[in-house]
């Protein structure tokens, strides 16, 4: 596995490498980013991996100097993993000068995540479009774990007529169904016997809704009020359309039929110091 810090020495090493796929992270790689990785290769002939942790998309009162970088465990995963080429770039090499241009990725920035993290979405596209125009990849791979991100980043690359499939893995559990993360580390022993909570609580709700339950407000407030109870501090528990995360109808349903519309479950919640977030297809 190559490692290359510089623009120009990645674009040299990736010339006639054929079909391209690029998996970007932050680094403190888990069995999540490795499970992308590993799909990575049957979307293409080259995978890049990268490791930014991305200044521009922490608010000033975040975690980005305390985020985890465990740079020489995340190689030698990778080199598992069977990544052609790791581009890790540093903030000289990403943003040498000032970057005050920066893309603004409309009104899907504002609900959820977006409304509780001013400004966060806005520093998630300019990075991942930097990164798109570094690497030129073909094909791009991004955990539905961060699902509004998802969700930005299609919405740019189709508005903006980018000629890259963006791909979504399936969010990848613990054995007592924690979402992976690498926030997780941040958990005490007992947050961490605690966090199941936020997924089961999402499946409970789920399998109201699918049992026939159609006032999702009154839902989203018991779910709120149950984390909350048990000792979370929520920001938000949300039934949303998958198509633009508004809400849906009360005659909306996730099934067959003439009002057949597919949901999604979106929660943010704090534990201790951490915030954890997860979500739900239905």
């Amino acid at each position: 596995m190559q490692v290359i810090s510089a623009i120009p020495a990645l674009r040299e090493a990736l010339a006639g490498r054929g079909r391209i796929v690029l998996v970007p992270t932050m680094g403190n790689l888990h069995a999540g980013h490795i499970s992308l990785m590993e799909q990575a290769r049957a979307h293409g002939d080259t995978v890049v991996a990268s490791i930014f942790v991305n200044r521009l998309q922490f608010g000033p009162n975040e975690d980005f100097d305390k985020y985890p970088r465990t740079f020489e465990a995340d190689c030698a995963k990778l080199r598992e993993a069977g990544v052609d080429i790791l581009f890790a770039p540093t903030e000289a090499d990403l943003y040498p000068e000032p970057q005050t241009v920066q893309v603004d990725p409309g009104p899907v920035q504002e609900l959820l995540e977006g409304e509780c993290r001013p400004g966060h979405f806005r520093g998630v596209a300019t990075v991942v479009l930097k990164l798109f125009n570094a690497v030129q990849p073909a094909v791009a791979l991004f955990g539905k774990k961060d699902y509004q991100q998802l969700m930005v980043i299609r919405h740019m690359v189709r508005q903006l007529a980018l000629p890259i499939a963006i791909v979504g893995g399936d969010t990848v559990r613990a054995d007592d169904g924690l979402a992976l993360s690498s926030r997780n580390g941040y958990l005490s022993e007992a947050e961490r016997a605690e966090a199941p909570r936020l997924a089961r609580t999402l499946a409970a709700l789920r399998a109201a809704v699918l049992a026939g339950e159609r006032d999702y407000a009154k839902l989203e407030r018991d779910a709120v009020a149950a984390l909350n109870a048990a000792g979370w501090q929520t920001d938000y528990v949300a039934l949303r359309q998958q198509s633009d995360l508004t809400p849906p109808s009360p005659a909306a349903a996730p099934a067959t039929g003439a009002n057949a519309v597919p949901l999604v479950i979106l929660a943010a919640a704090r534990l201790g110091k951490t915030r954890l977030i997860d979500n739900l297809e239905i």
